[in-house]
């Protein structure tokens, strides 16, 4: 791991394991709710997308989700843990470059919380994609 919210290559199902299994432990959790964002193999001007290379503004990531993190806890008062984690690198079509995890008493505040923070993410983290393509062009998003 490169930070606390950055990643190198994909996400590993071992992570999104290790982090449910975390949560399991703690007894003042009722629900844990997971977003796993993956790599699409869109099909764009006739080209279809084989990988994403991710980068990043690491410092102001941190910052980012800490502001994101600080937000939610302060409309969600159900809230027990927030994990965040982003690719950068290469993530080929198929796997896993963002994982949202939130932890809470209720279900509810799970639910919405994890909805509201990918909403955030996807407007303010300053994270890029080059979207690559089978014949090895490339577009920026």
């Amino acid at each position: 791991m490169e930070d606390n919210y950055l990643i190198s290559g994909p996400i590993s199902g071992i992570t999104v394991s290790q982090l449910v299994e975390k949560a399991g432990k703690r007894m003042d959790i009722g629900a844990n709710m997971i977003f796993l964002g993956q790599v699409r193999a869109d099909v764009l001007d006739g080209k279809r997308v084989k990988a994403i290379e991710y980068s990043a503004y690491h410092e102001m990531v941190t910052a980012e989700v800490e502001k994101i993190k600080s937000s939610i806890r302060n409309e969600f008062s159900d809230i027990n843990s927030i994990e965040i984690l982003h690719s950068t690198g290469m993530v080929n079509a198929g796997e896993t470059s963002l994982l949202v995890m939130v932890s809470a008493g209720h279900r509810q505040h799970a639910m919405q919380a994890c909805n509201k923070i990918v909403e955030l993410i996807k407007a303010n983290l300053p994270v890029w994609k080059k979207e690559i393509f089978e014949d090895n062009s490339h577009v920026w998003k």
